[in-house]
């Protein structure tokens, strides 16, 4: 072999060499780093859940189901229980775009609100206070909601209130205000 040809050889060895030296970690990349205080933290990994019809579920650590939490909480009052469900009936709406609000009576759209859904997305945990041994969202006294679908992206919520009766005067009720532009048909 020529000495052309073996300092070319060994040129090219000591480069490959090099760049399998700079791909390798390095000690440091393994020391453990302090976060930043500036860096968001990562959202937590779903933890998988075996919902009653056998069908994977997951445990959602995100904000919605913290604001499903507060739902008849201690401190709260109805207007904000209302608000709440409107928010969560919301983030369906964001999670489902061609759907619209989830339909059907109370226990339908409880179903869906907890995983009984194509993504089996759940918004609301099953085993959550504010629902009821027949499977529907209930007030803060213990009434199952109404829920009455006004537009494809609003929905009304109706509470009995104290005295538990539909149509007298302590009945709660929240009704979004209507898009700009018009209502979308149902």
């Amino acid at each position: 072999m020529s000495s052309r040809r073996l300092l070319l050889v060994l040129g090219l060895a000591l480069l490959a060499g090099a760049v399998v030296w700079w791909l390798l970690p390095r000690p440091a990349d393994f020391s453990p780093a302090a976060p930043s205080p500036a860096a968001p933290a990562a959202p937590a990994a779903p933890v998988p859940f075996a919902g009653a019809n056998d069908r994977p579920l997951f445990v959602d650590s995100s904000p919605t189901v913290s604001v499903a939490a507060a739902l008849n909480a201690l401190g709260n009052d109805i207007v904000r229980d209302l608000t709440l469900l409107n928010d969560l009936l919301s983030d369906w709406r964001l999670n489902f775009p061609n759907a619209g609000n989830p339909w059907g009576e109370n226990a339908e759209i409880t179903a869906a609100l907890t995983g009984d859904n194509s993504l089996g997305l759940r918004l609301i945990p099953r085993t959550h206070p504010a629902i009821n041994a027949a499977g529907e969202l209930v007030d803060r006294w213990g009434t199952p909601f109404l829920f009455h679908a006004l537009a494809g992206d609003r929905m009304e919520i109706r509470s009995a209130g104290p005295d538990k009766k539909f149509g007298t005067t302590d009945d709660a009720r929240l009704t979004p205000p209507p898009r700009p532009g018009g209502e979308p048909p149902l």
